[in-house]
């Protein structure tokens, strides 16, 4: 019995969704292609040009800015923030503070201490 192993693909945005960067602002031939998984490891061990400048100045989706501010994707929300941002926009707003902000922040520090809390006590429990 031989298996035929079938090369393993996947969309762009999912791609995109993995090396973290917000897929609008990949190059065409990216976006419009399928990623298999060995070209996606390419893209994550020797990033090309493009990627690398996505990383370092976006603009980044999402999950990228909601955690460069130290807060939740929620929060973003909340907070008014609904499209991508450069870091030079994230950074500006970190300069500012904004009281929104802070008190997403101050929230996010709440749940991180609760979910240490838990986990602790479940460590515990189980000894």
């Amino acid at each position: 019995m031989t298996s035929h192993h079938n090369t393993q693909t996947m969309k762009p945005a999912t791609a995109a969704k993995k090396l973290g960067v917000y897929l609008e602002a990949t190059p065409a031939e990216f976006q419009e292609g399928v990623v298999s998984r060995s070209e996606l490891n390419a893209l994550q061990t020797d990033p090309p040009e493009w990627l690398r400048e996505l990383r370092r100045n976006g603009p980044h989706p999402r999950p990228v800015v909601a955690a460069k501010l130290g807060i939740s994707i929620s929060g973003l929300a909340r907070g008014g923030v609904t499209e991508p941002l450069t870091t030079e926009q994230i950074d500006a707003l970190k300069d500012e503070a904004p009281e929104w902000l802070e008190r997403e922040r101050a929230t996010q520090a709440e749940v991180r201490k609760e979910a240490q809390r838990l986990k602790e006590k479940k460590a515990k429990d189980a000894e």
